[in-house]
């Protein structure tokens, strides 16, 4: 169940950052924003937990061929989720508010929730630049952190990345300040790339020969689920969003305007009224040889 004063502060805290911000109801995401090339398609939650596994498998598929960062904004997770500390729900970076809205003003977090509890990575070649810029001996660092000279040595090897327990990092953070850790880049696109493939037993007998003609069309495809439209498809930079079926969603159009993606309709029985919407029968469809040939028909739109 989504907050609702909660997903009030996320749109205005992104509206005063310059995004464009759209709300959709009945989807796997609650909140897409964009920002130039930044995308962000956001589930919003009174407890993190509650985020099924289908949802979450959705939005990444979507952001992968959107070239969008997909999140979870919740403030807890069975208990309260702490500031500037990022976790993770079903392979996607989960935040509080005000962790999110310092990301937003590129205040990236560099502690993370893992499996050992609260953790940070510290980087070799500056923990021995920082070193050697204060002065400080192989001891004196040594006793300041509370670790060995060895581990001193390991920390700032130059290749070393190393995974450090919260404690440490604190003492790390008041010798040698933020500079030393990786951020965590939430919007980044690094996450799980897997693509879900789940379909609409309804639709399913009318969708998987059209998805199927993407990928003969030299497209990756890939049937959606929880969104204002039933396939999405990517070949180099042409992303389309297909609707399937004799009833048109208003929020397909926008939210593919949105995100400089192509609208088509593929319909089954009649066509939609609408002129200004790409819309062709299935067969028609079916008959397509080339993928230029389909981005011709939607150009003359």
């Amino acid at each position: 169940m989504p907050n609702n004063d909660l997903m009030e502060k996320i749109g205005l805290c992104l509206f005063k950052k310059g995004y464009t911000v759209k709300g959709l109801s009945k989807c796997c995401f609650d909140r897409i924003a964009r920002k130039g090339s930044r995308i962000l398609l956001i589930k919003v939650l009174l407890d993190a937990n509650a985020i099924s596994e289908d949802h979450a498998g959705q939005m990444k598929s979507l952001s992968r061929y959107m070239n969008a960062s997909p999140l979870v904004i919740a403030e807890k997770a069975g208990q309260n989720l702490e500031t500037n500390v990022v976790y993770s729900r079903e392979g996607i970076y989960t935040l509080n508010f005000d962790t999110f809205r310092n990301c937003i003003d590129e205040k990236l977090p560099f502690v993370a929730s893992t499996n050992a509890g609260l953790t940070a990575t510290i980087i070799g070649e500056k923990i021995r630049q920082k070193k050697d810029e204060l002065g400080l001996s192989l001891a004196q660092l040594s006793r300041k952190i509370g670790v060995s000279r060895r581990m001193i040595v390991k920390y700032g090897a130059e290749e070393a990345v190393s995974q450090i327990t919260m404690s440490k990092a604190e003492k790390i953070y008041r010798v040698f300040g933020h500079d030393v850790f990786t951020k965590i880049d939430v919007f980044g696109r690094s996450a799980e790339r897997n693509i879900e493939n789940q379909e609409n037993e309804q639709r399913a007998m009318l969708q998987a020969p059209i998805t199927r003609k993407y990928s003969e069309l030299g497209f990756e495809a890939s049937e959606t689920r929880k969104v204002p439209f039933n396939i999405i498809a990517k070949k180099d930079d042409e992303l389309i969003i297909t609707g399937v079926g004799d009833r048109i969603n208003p929020d397909a159009g926008l939210l593919s305007r949105l995100i400089d993606a192509d609208n088509l309709v593929i319909f089954d029985r009649k066509k939609p009224m609408e002129r200004d919407i790409p819309a062709i029968t299935k067969q028609e469809f079916m008959e397509f040889e080339e993928a230029d040939e389909l981005i011709k028909f939607l150009r003359e739109f």
